[in-house]
């Protein structure tokens, strides 16, 4: 049964048409009622009751408009022969929101096979992860994995006699559906934004969730409209069910690295599929990590990276990982030092600092105004032609000198074409000997260090070359402090 007002109907009418199952119609009528999302489709289409005091209480909860109509006029849909046609249309139809998600996989049956693995936990999560199908609209595949979870954790709750299932908890179950739909679907946003479609190596298609969010926000309503249909188009066939899985929560951990190599990359160095170099800065991390937590894989990121010749010195690179289905997830602060020392024993390559368990919120700070932030460097500069000390003095007096950087001809293979405009906010010089000298720099994030060294073929300017009138190239560079506020320092 439907516990909508009359006001309701206008969009019950609009919903039904383009094709909404009556799950969806109570999420577009914000019906909070978790009794009304547990009944059959078969129920939530008949005629409405009257209200009962939780429906008045959803209708009429902080914020939202209470009904115009009194309980006893209460619709319903326009004739009993009218309900039972759009009941069996509906029946008969794939939902164009939920593709069947709603329809066929929240009932007493699926909540039994969630049973199986929620049993095995003391609480859980129920997440959704909706793969393919991305004709939906850009906000909607987020809410109907919300609506599924919150349907399940009512059923599931019901199954297990009352067990609280809760959201925020040590483990998760991850339900997969796949649909027929091709990645085809979305080629017309491929043509729209182009830039948010490249292929990675990491990825089997270049659709993912992510990249299709992107190309919805550049796309204005208006060209959305003349490229795809609104609604969608009735999909043949509806979602399959593929996995169940129960799953720990992931866990975050967040330092600070130094690299004392100038033959270790930041991350695994894979060239055509051959690897160049033993290791790198995020497996020496990961290794004692992962094998403490007792975890299934990890996702790394950090503040910037440097290049594989290049040393991370001073207080060192902020870093994070997302520690995947820990089965150990709960370490205190000296288990944390203890893991730290662990890692820095392992090799003389690297050395971390400042580690500890961080949340999925404090994440996003070290990438906040990161193109913001400044970077300290030092680099060793030859010159071609033979210089004095008081050749170079001049360049301790440059302040605020903006660069206008076109792409670096090393990177233009995995970096659009642009002119990046930064700024170098100051710089030092120390005399070693007629063609050699230490250049100090204060940047902008994201300035090409060793592009502006030797110009880059005039790709960046002004560059050390035009100021010294004389070829120079960087031979060594230090990164000395990235000026991240992140994580929160750990007193030694």
């Amino acid at each position: 049964m439907l516990p909508l007002t009359q006001k309701d109907q206008p969009i019950v009418q609009k919903l039904l048409s383009a094709g909404c199952c009556s799950r969806c119609i109570l999420r577009f009528c914000c019906v909070r009622v978790q009794s009304a999302y547990r009944r059959p489709n078969t129920e939530n289409s008949q005629d409405s009751t009257e209200p009962t005091e939780e429906n008045n209480k959803s209708h009429n909860a902080p914020g939202s408009e209470a009904p115009e109509e009194p309980p006893s006029k209460r619709t319903k849909l326009e004739s009993e022969d009218e309900a039972a046609a759009e009941l069996k249309d509906e029946e008969s139809n794939v939902c164009v929101v939920c593709l069947g998600i709603l329809q066929e996989f929240c009932g007493p049956a699926q909540a039994a096979k969630v049973c199986v693995c929620v049993c095995v936990s003391v609480c859980v999560c129920v997440c959704v992860s909706v793969q393919k199908g991305l004709t939906l609209d850009k906000d909607d595949v987020i809410q109907v994995k919300e609506a599924f979870k919150w349907i399940m954790q009512g059923l599931v709750a019901k199954e297990l006699g009352g067990v609280s299932v809760v959201t925020k908890s040590a483990f998760e179950v991850g339900v997969e559906f796949t649909h027929e739909a091709t990645d085809s679907d979305c080629h017309f946003l491929a043509s729209v934004c182009p830039d948010c479609f490249k292929p990675t190596k990491n990825k089997q298609s270049v659709f993912t969730r992510m990249a299709v969010i992107k190309a919805l926000e550049k796309t204005s309503d208006g060209r959305f409209l003349k490229l795809y249909p609104c609604p969608p188009v009735q999909p043949s066939s509806s979602c399959s069910l593929q996995d169940i899985q129960c799953l720990h929560t992931s866990v975050f951990v967040a330092g600070r690295y130094n690299k004392f190599c100038r033959s270790l990359p930041q991350t695994p160095w894979v060239i055509d599929g051959e690897r160049r170099m033993e290791s790198s800065v995020e497996e020496l991390i990961a290794a004692p990590i992962l094998s403490a937590f007792r975890a299934n894989g990890f996702n790394f990121s950090s503040s910037g990276r440097e290049d594989v010749d290049v040393r991370t010195l001073g207080n060192g690179r902020p870093f994070a990982m997302e520690i995947l289905n820990p089965h150990k997830s709960r370490f205190n602060r000296a288990e944390m030092k203890q893991l730290q020392e662990t890692i820095n024993k392992s090799s003389d390559k690297i050395r971390v600092r400042d580690l500890q368990v961080v949340s999925r919120e404090a994440m996003s700070r070290m990438k906040e105004g990161e193109e913001e932030k400044t970077k300290s460097y030092t680099a060793l500069i030859w010159t071609q032609k033979p210089i004095r000390s008081e050749d170079i003095t001049f360049i301790d007096d440059i302040k605020e000198l903006t660069l206008d950087q076109k792409t670096p001809l090393r990177v233009l293979h995995r970096r659009a074409l642009a002119v990046r405009q930064r700024v170098i906010h100051s710089m030092n010089t120390r005399f070693l000997d007629p063609h050699h000298f230490y250049l100090g720099l204060k940047t902008q994030a994201g300035t090409y260090i060793k592009e502006f060294v030797h110009g880059d073929f005039g790709r960046t300017n002004p560059n050390l070359c035009q100021l010294l009138k004389t070829d120079t190239d960087i031979l060594e560079l230090d990164v000395e402090s990235v000026d991240v506020d992140w994580p929160p320092a750990i007193p030694e």
